[in-house]
């Protein structure tokens, strides 16, 4: 019988070899992780257990609530003197800036034919009053024929005239007076005539209607102007540019806000640097739409004594819809302020402060709507945060006024917590 094999096998030996246990494997894990631990409590220990906030206190002064839009100066009265005749325009006596009176001559055209189509006209009616003269005799030669004929009836007891020679004479008296009517007429119609051809006539020289200045002049001498199917304008007048209106588009949003009387400002790009004072004298009912974008139209009296405005200018202006006087003011980042969740407690074990937990719901309350009038704001009292509820009032969109609530001026309120170190 063959001995058993005494030879060393490894391989075997390698299987057979019992495992580690659990705690002597993971052992060095463990110390590092109890290792860290330790330095992140001794930190946290050496932390500053309260953050640090950034305030901006309360103040007491002026607030102005504004309306900013855009458009462009004109004058109050501004008037496009035009010509309802036909010619050729023989002188031009204003030019651009001129200042003109009313009754002033502008322009005159040549007259030459419309001189000549007055006294055809002036012909034809004396032509049509002799007419009349002589359709006038007729009726009474015609009457004295009538009445004679009437008389040597009566005479001879109704035996002459025949009735023949009667009806003709009556109709020669009618014809007569017809004639004298048509005549009448036709001299009235030469009067009409007459009077377009003089109103044509004197309508070749164009006048001033008011007192102004020429902001435009579009004719020259020798041009020739037609007026068949509507007057061409040959000046633009300006009444007065000592006072003019700005004429700007508010937003459909901001036109509750502007009203008739209130006090504007505006600026000209001639002049950047210079606000000239304005008053609200209209806010139109009817909008105007352009790009989608809804505006109404709202007029400024503009005094312009010193004439450095133009029609034409694009103007931008502020317009002050509110105006508070010594009221209390809060920066809005302080009113838009929202404190972070409150920390955990800390745990009075290690492990517990390493285990997860669920999130804990918040306790910290949360700023309401920045549209409402309640808000709420923050100081800090004692190292931490005190909530104190205020009624906003107008805002100029930096600051707002607080009409009511337990707010000293000076107060510090927070508005960002200082980042951590």
């Amino acid at each position: 019988m063959a001995k058993p094999s005494t030879t060393f096998n490894p391989d075997v030996l390698e299987l057979d070899k019992p495992t580690k246990p659990f705690w002597r494997r993971h052992f060095w894990w463990g110390a590092g992780l109890v290792l860290c631990g330790g330095v992140w409590l001794a930190l946290s220990d050496k932390a500053d257990p309260h953050p640090h906030y950034l305030t901006k206190p309360v103040t007491l002064g002026d607030l102005a609530v504004t309306v900013s839009a855009t458009g462009t100066l004109a004058p109050l009265k501004e008037v496009e003197v035009g010509i309802e005749v036909s010619g050729t325009v023989e002188t031009v006596a204003a030019s651009y800036n001129d200042v003109v009176k009313t009754g002033q001559v502008l322009a005159k055209l040549d007259t030459t034919r419309l001189a000549a189509q007055a006294s055809q006209a002036q012909a034809a009616l004396a032509s049509a009053q002799a007419k009349i003269q002589q359709t006038h005799a007729t009726v009474l030669e015609a009457e004295a024929q009538m009445a004679r004929l009437l008389h040597v009836k009566e005479l001879s007891g109704g035996k002459v005239p025949s009735q023949y020679d009667l009806t003709t004479a009556t109709a020669a008296l009618a014809r007569a007076k017809a004639d004298e009517a048509a005549a009448k007429a036709a001299a009235g119609q030469a009067q009409a005539t007459l009077a377009v051809n003089r109103t044509d006539l004197s309508k070749a020289t164009v006048k001033s209607p008011i007192n102004g200045v020429v902001l435009k002049r579009s004719v020259e001498p020798g041009q020739t102007v037609a007026a068949q199917f509507e007057a061409p304008v040959l000046f633009t007048l300006a009444e007065d540019l000592t006072q003019m209106e700005l004429q700007v588009d508010v937003d459909e949003a901001d036109v509750g806000l502007v009203q008739a009387g209130q006090q504007a400002s505006f600026t000209v790009d001639a002049y950047p640097d210079h606000h000239f004072p304005a008053q609200i004298t209209q806010v139109r009912f009817g909008s105007e739409t352009v790009d989608g974008v809804v505006t109404y139209k709202t007029v400024l009296r503009v005094d312009n004594a010193e004439l450095a405005l133009r029609p034409g200018m694009t103007a931008t202006a502020t317009i002050t819809v509110k105006q508070r006087r010594a009221v209390r003011l809060v920066d809005n980042s302080a009113l838009n302020f929202m404190p972070p969740p409150e920390a955990s407690e800390k745990s009075g074990s290690f492990i517990d402060s390493i285990l997860p937990h669920p999130p804990k719901p918040s306790s910290t309350p949360i700023n309401p709507a920045t549209n409402s009038p309640n808000q709420t704001v923050w100081r800090v009292l004692d190292g931490k945060l005190q909530a104190i509820t205020v009624t906003k009032g107008a805002s100029n969109g930096l600051v707002t006024e607080i009409i009511d609530g337990d707010l000293a001026v000076g107060t510090e309120l927070v508005f960002a917590q200082e980042p951590a170190q």
